[in-house]
């Protein structure tokens, strides 16, 4: 069966639809991974485009496998630094790394090779899933709360629509789309699916999805930070889809050369790995990851899973994570608040589900530093190259289908056993007014419709039209010169 994407992305003719479920637990199953091959539409009998390989050993250390970013904190500070460290620390003990907010994961952090934490995802509970609580009246979104008070929610009900009826049509096995306003922290569209598991809730919010090369993003703000600037040239040969200790070392076979903002855009893996081998040190990256809320609560009425990142101190296994290879995960949610952090000039926004009671309208916010504006300015010019001249380059040139002056950050990895292949789009739009900023991730099986760089532009454009951009006001000509 079919589908023409031009009709299904008519936003306007789409019911206002909200997806209720359930929950039971998958098997786990064993993992492998490819890295980066952008995105797009393709026929149900098509084979997915980018291939398959093995990206080598991540080498994050990782305590018991059935471990859930969802199962809370666990045991002493120590215990956790312990489990994922393996032992004691060179920067100031177990106990005190784990004293700062976000240096260690609070619970040990699931292996992606060996136990794939989607494998036994549970479903949101009904009381905690407020968008299946949710009741349209008078064109928004309401949930009854305990006495009977009502609270309306930020989410834009044709937008909401919209994203789930696209990840309906298209079958897709798991896939979530997160669309909000930047500057405020609104959450506007919170759309999920699982034609695999059609009683499932809570995607946008579950951190069970490897960051893979988004996490790119906060290897490139480190790098920037270091000196490193997107003009740097960085020469290589090989290591597309696999990273090996030689790649890190430079050679005379290095015949291609990239600078940082082109290997942003191409996400090229062996760029980022000996980058990060030759300017970071498992504390920058540490430090940046929980700058960016990896490790670390962050507040929503809706519970939200922690985003765990195993950020280990072997040379090898830090470079490789340091290219979106280790044993990271991230939150839809959180991949758009992490597009969010370029778009509000280095500041981290809280994410906003309800709307302010009273007729004062939700203003932007200050929000709490985790980039200086320079740095963010040109994390920003990175990202724009994976629009412009990198792996989204084709899905945002379709024509009918453009999106003016977005940036944005793919990301691919695949596990094997059974085969499921992840694919991501985290960015915003326009570049120098942002309006929207989303997340869009699919899980794909052999067969496949669509993939996150394709949804997640999908969620820029239509985002983009249910929130324009403010009308100018200007004095008529014939005031000129009048005070």
């Amino acid at each position: 069966m079919r589908f023409h994407r031009r009709l299904l992305s008519a936003a306007a003719l789409l019911p206002l639809v909200l997806v209720i479920g359930a929950t039971e637990p998958e098997q786990p199953a064993s993992a492998g991974a490819s890295e980066d091959g952008g995105g797009g539409v393709a026929a149900p009998d098509t084979a997915p485009q980018a291939a398959q390989a093995d990206a080598g050993t991540s080498g994050a250390a990782t305590a018991s496998q059935g471990a859930q970013p969802d199962s809370g904190t666990s045991g002493s500070a120590a215990v956790s630094a312990a489990a994922v460290l393996g032992g004691e620390s060179p920067d100031g003990g177990l106990a005190a790394l784990a004293a700062e907010p976000g240096m260690v994961p609070p619970v040990p952090v699931p292996s992606r090779e060996k136990a794939p934490p989607i494998a036994t995802v549970k479903s949101l509970p009904r009381s905690a899933d407020l968008m299946a609580r949710a009741a349209l009246e008078g064109g928004k979104l309401v949930v009854k709360e305990k006495g009977g008070k009502k609270k309306q929610l930020t989410i834009d009900p044709v937008l909401q629509a919209s994203l789930t009826q696209i990840l309906r049509n298209y079958e897709t096995p798991y896939g979530a789309a997160v669309v909000l306003e930047p500057s405020t922290g609104r959450v506007l569209a919170l759309a999920e699916h699982s034609a695999a598991r059609p009683e499932l809730r809570g995607l946008p919010v579950r951190a069970v999805f490897p960051a893979a090369s988004i996490f790119k993003v906060i290897t490139g703000g480190a790098l920037l930070e270091a000196g490193v600037t997107p003009d740097t040239e960085e020469c290589f040969h090989g290591g597309k889809r696999r990273i090996s200790e030689k790649h890190l070392q430079d050679s005379e076979r290095d015949s291609s050369c990239y600078s940082l903002a082109l290997a942003m855009g191409k996400s090229a893996n062996v760029i980022f790995a000996k980058l990060t081998n030759k300017h970071l040190t498992v504390d920058s990256l540490r430090r940046m990851a929980a700058r960016f809320r990896f490790n670390r609560e962050i507040e929503f009425p809706v519970p939200t899973d922690v985003s765990l990142a195993a950020i280990p101190e072997e040379t090898f296994s830090l470079a490789n994570t340091g290219a979106g290879f280790g044993d990271v995960y991230l939150s839809p949610l959180h991949g758009a608040l992490v597009a969010a952090v370029a778009a509000n000039e280095g500041r981290w926004v809280d994410p906003i589900l309800f709307e302010p009671e009273g007729p004062a309208p939700l203003l932007p916010v200050e929000g709490e530093p985790v980039l200086t504006p320079e740095v963010a300015k040109d994390l920003t010019a990175m990202l724009e190259e994976t629009v412009t001249s990198g792996t989204a380059r084709a899905v945002f040139r379709e024509r009918g289908f453009r999106v003016d002056d977005a940036v944005g950050k793919t990301g691919s990895l695949a596990d094997r056993e059974p085969f499921r292949d992840y694919s991501w789009f985290v960015g915003f739009a326009p570049k120098d007014n942002p309006r929207v900023a989303v997340a869009a991730i699919i899980v794909n099986d052999p067969k496949w419709r669509i993939r996150g760089t394709w949804l997640g532009r999908e969620a820029l454009r239509l985002g983009l039209e249910r929130m324009p951009a403010p009308v100018e006001m200007t004095a008529p000509a014939s005031a000129a010169g009048k005070h």
